[in-house]
């Protein structure tokens, strides 16, 4: 009986590497990442960094169901300026107490899914929040009072047409997404969205 189970044993050591690349992680994918957005206004310029996670749910091996949120909280206005006088043109940084909060939700077209490398498109809609504070701190209450405020006069309808790649090693990978953030409020924006951290799916 021992010798039955020392050769089970042994053969599911040999197997192992067969049995685990077979392993199918193409039903839920969830990741976390740093985010940068380059929120263009008219006359200006705010670049914004910030944190976020989305969660994709498959429907098939080449399409999944994406939701993804992110909150941006550094920031600074680029402000340039030419002197009247001939001297050149500067440029300043200032902070400011805008913070965008953004919801997403759509397809997510794969390309090489169940890969090493895995390349995707997406179309998606949501909104964007934006909100003020105290541009000299930050607290865990900007964000609550962010997500309170979704719905209010600072949420506009979002549009997100992106791409991506995505390296794994098994379950482990990191993905690297940018696409334009479209946002109306009196008229069509567009801000260059551009995302990069680690997912896992299984």
């Amino acid at each position: 009986m021992k010798q039955l189970a020392l050769l089970a044993g042994l053969a599911l050591v040999l197997t192992a590497p067969t049995w685990v690349h077979a392993q199918s992680y193409d039903h839920v994918e969830i990741g976390v990442y740093g985010s940068y957005l380059r929120f263009t206004p008219p006359g200006s310029t705010i670049n914004f960094v910030g944190v976020g996670g989305h969660l994709d749910v498959n429907t098939n091996r080449w399409v999944a169901l994406e939701a993804q949120m992110d909150y941006d909280f550094a920031r600074n206005y680029t402000s340039t300026s030419s002197s009247s006088s001939g001297g050149g043109i500067s440029t300043s940084f200032v902070k400011t107490g805008l913070r965008p909060l953004t919801g997403l939700f759509g397809p997510k077209f794969e390309i090489g899914a169940g890969s090493p490398v895995t390349a995707f498109v997406t179309g998606q809609v949501g909104f964007i929040d934006f909100s003020t504070s105290n541009p000299n701190n930050v607290s865990s209450t900007d964000f609550s009072n962010a997500v309170s405020g979704i719905g209010g006069s600072g949420t506009h309808f979002a549009a997100y047409p992106g791409a991506g790649i995505e390296f794994f090693g098994g379950p482990i990978g990191l993905r690297i997404s940018a696409g334009d953030e479209i946002y109306l409020a009196n008229g069509t924006h567009n801000n260059l969205r551009a995302t990069i951290g680690p997912t896992f799916r299984f």
